[in-house]
């Protein structure tokens, strides 16, 4: 969040009440569409680097046979990256705070405790504590990126909805002593209706398995006997270390307001899902793509309130149908007939049991109703020259169009708005992506996502004139 409102030109203070980084794994993926908000900020060559691409996911029943496969493709997809990777936190934190320190315009306060939030009609007085020292600073707007036991979302008030899961689940993150083949590379979900499993391999040796508790005592499931004895068949204390186990308790909450006037929440403050889907993390990145924006834009006057109130209209369904889908799939797993029920849940129109990556159309806001194409994420083309569109135009506002389908008068008119222009002369894959809509113009949103399109040159006109705001325009 701060490295997108920075990229608007905002001045920003975060504050983390943490003076290092959490120095042990924690989330382990994200998607081709969080790889392009990392291309965003400038970080995605970095990321890469500390990464492994994820060939996707394997139901088994009790005897290791499969039910189901969901498979990820292993060459680069419509995002312009691989649709799916692991990943270890600890590093992905410490690439993103080092570029922080390249952005004049970002201060990082660490060891820094929120204590107190004051609104105002012309700002938020937030009062903080370092050690012993209390200081006041006053912001526009305040962005509670702050977890579960967010103190935003409780100045924010109001409840939240609980969808119904509530397990008790044992993560052990392990250092293989040396490579394992034999392991694999897919996720794997065991499906057991008391004892089941996920095997998650991650880069280099790092390996983790989620265990399923159900009335085992906390203080044994921690145990390394207890671990051991769990993890027998695949490895043991001769073959492995255990670097990290943690009982996570895995909810399935999102908050009933996630704005109030100034304040904003975002990521587990707003939201919680079981990780089957591994989206919690990149549910989050989605909040910040979507809200830094609008609060840029905000910031220098306008339609505030529609803007800004669009955030949690667009965002809560979005993320609703991700919990959702984590919390079926977390059922299933533990279904007492996985098979049955993985069939009932995946059958597909040809009879075969599958299961596809979804896209998920945001809630009403600041998009097109009357168009079935827009409120989708649109894919990243590349230009001819082999550059990818995200980096010739940014964190913008872009207009695709057809091969001579925009006039002198138009072009200017974008230019004068500070939107980006695409001719499908320039990308072929942009004018294939045209042409799979049937559309000779697309308005895509600085977060990437479809505001509006155009079917002939009469509709261009429109989309110019109700294009959304530029964060980039100062």
């Amino acid at each position: 969040m701060a490295h997108l409102l920075a990229l608007c030109g905002l001045r920003v203070v975060a504050l983390e009440r943490e003076r290092d980084i959490y120095p042990l794994p924690r989330a382990v993926h994200f998607d081709g569409e969080i790889m392009r908000i990392f291309q965003t900020i400038g970080v995605s060559e970095q990321v890469d680097r500390i990464s492994r691409i994820n060939p996707g996911m394997r139901f088994v029943d009790p005897d290791g046979k499969s039910l189901l496969e969901w498979p990820r493709p292993n060459d680069v997809g419509p995002h312009g990256w691989f649709p799916s990777y692991r990943f270890h936190q600890p590093d992905l934190e410490d690439i993103l705070r080092k570029k922080l320190v390249e952005r004049p315009n970002v201060e990082v306060r660490l060891g820094t405790e929120v204590v107190g939030l004051e609104q105002s009609a012309y700002g938020v007085a937030v009062t903080c504590r370092q050690d012993s020292e209390q200081t006041e600073l006053t912001a526009d707007y305040v962005i509670g990126c702050d977890g579960a036991k967010s103190t935003v979302r409780r100045a924010i008030g109001g409840g939240s909805e609980d969808m119904g899961f509530n397990e008790r689940w044992l993560v052990v993150d392990l250092m293989l002593k040396h490579g394992r083949s034999d392991l694999g590379d897919f996720t794997v979900q065991h499906c057991h209706p008391t004892q089941a499993m996920t095997y998650v391999r991650g880069p280099g040796l790092r390996r983790r398995w989620e265990i399923s508790l159900h009335s085992e005592p906390e203080q044994n499931a921690e145990r390394p006997d207890f671990i051991w004895k769990k993890l027998e068949r695949w490895v043991s204390p001769d073959t492995a270390d255990i670097e990290r186990s943690a009982i996570y308790t895995f909810h399935s909450t999102i908050a009933s307001h996630w704005r109030d006037r100034r304040l904003f929440i975002a990521g587990d403050a707003a939201h919680q899902m079981p990780p089957f889907m591994g989206q919690g993390m990149c549910s989050g990145l989605r909040d910040a793509a979507n809200l830094a924006w609008k609060i840029a834009a905000a910031c220098r006057g306008g339609r505030t309130e529609d803007w800004l109130d669009s955030y949690q209209a667009e965002r809560h369904v979005h993320t609703r149908h991700y919990i959702e889908t984590s919390v079926n799939l977390g059922r299933l797993i533990n279904a007492s007939d996985p098979k049955a029920a993985l069939q009932g849940a995946f059958v597909g129109s040809d009879g075969k049991t599958v299961m596809r990556s979804p896209n998920v159309r945001l809630g009403q806001g600041l998009w097109t109703a009357t168009r079935e194409e827009c409120g989708y994420i649109f894919g990243q083309p590349a230009l001819n020259t082999r550059q990818l569109c995200d980096d010739a135009i940014g964190y913008a506002p872009v207009l695709f169009f057809a091969a001579d389908m925009l006039s002198s008068e138009q072009a200017n008119i974008a230019r004068d708005s500070h939107i980006g222009l695409v001719s499908a002369t320039k990308s072929a894959s942009a004018a294939a992506m045209l042409q799979a809509l049937e559309a000779i113009a697309v308005l895509v949103r600085p977060d990437r996502y479809i505001f509006d399109v155009a079917k002939d040159s009469r509709e261009i006109q429109r989309l110019l004139e109700t294009a959304p705001p530029n964060p980039l325009a100062h």
